[in-house]
C-alpha cells in the first residue's frame, strides 16, 4: 500500500507540474509585442473595445458583420501594425470609466467617445478624429423644437453618455423628466413606442436613424456642444500604440482616405 501510494503521489505531482507548465505557456502566449513596440493584450491582433449598436460608427449589418466608421479607421491602425482587428462588444460604462482598458480586455477603445476632462483622468486619448454635437430626435409631427418645449414631458437618454449629461444638466430649468436607456437601440425604440416624447444623443447617430425611417422621425434641433471624439488607450502605458493611432489618423486625413471613409458612413465631406 505504501509503495502504491507513493506512485500515486508521484503521478499527481508530475501531472500538477505538467498543468502548471501548460498554464505558464498559455499565459506567455496570450499577449505580444509588435515590431514597433506596441504591447498587445492578445498576440497577433489589435483588440478593440466598442459598444453596439452605435450606427454609423459601429454596428452589426444584415450579414452579422460589425462595420462602421470607427471599425474602418481602426482597421487602418491594425493594418499599420500588421495585425488583424478583433472587436469586443462591451457596456459603455466599462469603456468610459477606463475599467476595460485597465483590466486588459482590449488594447484600444473605439466607441464614438467624446474626449472630456473626466475621462482623460482615467485613460489617454488620441488626437480628435470627429466633431460632434447633440441632437434632439422626435416623432414626425411633434413640435418639440427645444428643451424648453419638453416641459412636463419625458426625454430619453443613453446611459453614461455626454448626451445624458447634457440632458440632466438642463432638466430642472426646462422642466422635463429624463429616462435613461442602456444603449442607443433601446433609446430609439423607446421613442418609437412612445415611452418617451423625445430622445437626445449625438447628431450623426440620430441623423442616421432618420435616414433609415423616412417620414417617421426628424431631428428637430441640434445643440452645438463642440464635442470631439477620440480613441483611448490605457492610462500611461500605451504610448507606442497612441503614437501609431495618431500617425494613422494624420496620414488618412492627408491622403484622402479619411474623407472617403467619412463619405461612406456619414455622407458628404467633413466640415
Amino acid at each position: 500500500m505504501r509503495r502504491s501510494a507513493g506512485r500515486v503521489v508521484l503521478a499527481v505531482l508530475v501531472a500538477a507540474g505538467m498543468v502548471a507548465a501548460g498554464t505558464g505557456c498559455a499565459k506567455s502566449d496570450k499577449g505580444g509585442t509588435t515590431k514597433s513596440g506596441v504591447t498587445l493584450v492578445a498576440a497577433g491582433k489589435l483588440t478593440v473595445c466598442t459598444h453596439l449598436p452605435y450606427e454609423p460608427f459601429q454596428y452589426r449589418n444584415d450579414a452579422g458583420r460589425i462595420v462602421g466608421f470607427d471599425i474602418d479607421l481602426m482597421g487602418l491602425v491594425a493594418k499599420k501594425l500588421g495585425l488583424k482587428q478583433s472587436i469586443v462588444d462591451t457596456p459603455f460604462e466599462g469603456i468610459k470609466s477606463g475599467q476595460d482598458l485597465n483590466a486588459g480586455k482590449c488594447d484600444v477603445a473605439a466607441a464614438g467617445m467624446t474626449i472630456n476632462p473626466e475621462r482623460q483622468k482615467v485613460m489617454d486619448f488620441s488626437d480628435p478624429y470627429f466633431d460632434a454635437d447633440q441632437a434632439l430626435l422626435v416623432r414626425s409631427g411633434d413640435s418639440y423644437g427645444s428643451l424648453d418645449a419638453l416641459r412636463g414631458k419625458k426625454l430619453g437618454t443613453q446611459a453614461s453618455t455626454t448626451g445624458e449629461e447634457y440632458a440632466n444638466a438642463h432638466a430642472s430649468q426646462a422642466g422635463y423628466h429624463t429616462v435613461s436607456f442602456k444603449d442607443l437601440a433601446a433609446l430609439q425604440q423607446a421613442l418609437a413606442t412612445r415611452q418617451v416624447d423625445a430622445a437626445i444623443d449625438d447628431l450623426p447617430v440620430m441623423a442616421t436613424y432618420v435616414k433609415h425611417h423616412p417620414g417617421k422621425f426628424t431631428v428637430s434641433t441640434r445643440f452645438k456642444t463642440g464635442e470631439q471624439y477620440g480613441y483611448s488607450v490605457k492610462k500611461g502605458s500605451s504610448r507606442a500604440l497612441l503614437a501609431t493611432i495618431n500617425s494613422v489618423l494624420a496620414q488618412a486625413k492627408k491622403d484622402g482616405t479619411y474623407d472617403k471613409i467619412y463619405a461612406k458612413w456619414i455622407g458628404g465631406k467633413p466640415s
